[in-house]
């Protein structure tokens, strides 16, 4: 029987625990729909990535002298490695913390390429980082006993301690509030209005999620091929960088990248790095539906942001946002004609198709053709 995420929670606040951050994870999904439901925004607190939670959860225990909770998928421990290692290490400040960390990638466990290597050295990694940890499973009747350990492991030794969440651990919750529609237009069908927009020479980089996976099934069903779409299957906040990098070395072709709002929050730096090179090749396009709709809903900073102010800011020539599909059909050919580097933030409403479907082209099969698609 799988763990109520609100006795989870009990039990931690029960054992001091009170104040949390993190990135929302689709292993951890019920556990953070339940904290955020649970407690209110200043003991609550979505980071923009799992360092930045590292450093609010250190900052939070210099205040209070009080352990916190850091939660992740594992595939972010990464963004991670730096502040646990040069900040809450012992030989450095040693900060005491639990890392909730879901365990995607689980050797045995089917699952996406992306988490097969992270999840084979899961173990190996937290070892050579010098952190212990406890694992719990779906039927796991001593997660009482292990949660106790971690936390008087973490205060006797004023550092890190590592829980490891597999798949199913937790049931079902509900979130606390539906979240207000914020436009009228899915992501999906924006992605087939730009879709339809582009040349046979432009070059689409689009970010992990849900966003590859639709734009892989348009492409589909318009019975046409994959190589002028590079998928970012993993590597979260990254897509920009990544558009950027070919961009500048690719000047005669046009790059479209295509962005979520999670994503860009992530690395937001790399807007500083698109605005400083002036790529006038460079397209970004960011789709704003407010939420981490890959791993919960949970809401992100970017329904508050006016990011056209942002990137305008930055010194990006161009800046719009649309919020219907009317507004992005009557954008979408001006957008792409003048010189960039410009943004075009398309605000869409949060949800996708239950029947959406995943890649079935193997990454290495999608550079390789991608690669052959830059060389025309």
């Amino acid at each position: 029987m799988s763990i109520d995420p609100l006795n989870f929670y009990n039990y931690l606040t029960f054992n001091g625990i009170n104040f949390f951050t993190g990135v929302p994870d689709s292993l951890l999904k019920e556990f953070c729909l339940c904290i955020d439901r649970e407690t209110n925004d200043e003991s609550h607190i979505i980071a923009a990535n799992e360092g930045n939670a590292i450093a609010l959860a250190s900052g939070y225990f210099l205040a209070k002298e009080s352990i916190p909770l850091v939660y992740m998928q594992n595939s972010g421990l990464g963004n991670a490695i730096n502040p646990l290692l040069s900040l809450c290490d012992e030989k450095v400040y040693s900060i005491p913390m639990i890392l909730l960390i879901g365990w995607r990638g689980e050797p045995g466990i089917k699952d996406e390429p992306q988490h097969t290597k992270q999840g084979l050295i899961q173990l190996d990694l937290l070892s050579t980082l010098d952190i212990s940890y406890e694992v719990i499973s779906q039927k796991d009747k001593k997660y009482k006993e292990k949660v106790n350990r971690a936390i008087a492991h973490a205060k006797a030794k004023s550092r890190p301690f590592a829980i490891l969440i597999k798949k199913d651990t937790f049931s079902k919750t509900e979130k606390n509030t539906e979240t207000p529609n914020i436009s009228s237009m899915y992501r999906e069908e924006a992605l087939e209005i730009i879709l339809r927009n582009l040349d046979k020479d432009d070059v689409v980089v689009s970010t992990t999620g849900k966003t590859s996976r639709e734009i892989f099934e348009i492409r589909k069903n318009n019975h046409q091929k994959h190589e002028k779409d590079f998928l970012t299957v993993g590597s979260m906040g990254h897509c920009s960088s990544i558009a950027l990098g070919i961009a500048i070395n690719k000047p005669r072709r046009r790059i479209i990248c295509i962005d979520g709002d999670g994503s860009m929050l992530m690395h937001m730096g790399s807007l500083a790095s698109i605005a400083t090179l002036k790529p006038d090749n460079f397209y970004h396009i960011i789709i704003n539906n407010g939420v981490h709709e890959s791993v919960g809903g949970q809401d992100t900073a970017a329904k508050d942001i006016k990011i056209s102010n942002l990137t305008a800011s930055l010194g990006f020539k161009k800046n719009i946002k649309v919020e219907t599909k009317k507004k992005l059909e009557s954008s979408i050919l001006s957008f792409l004609s003048e010189g960039g580097p410009s943004m075009l933030e398309i605000k869409t409403t949060a949800g996708s198709r239950s029947n959406l479907g995943r890649p079935s082209i193997p990454p290495i099969r999608n550079k390789k053709d991608f690669i052959e698609f830059l060389k025309g």
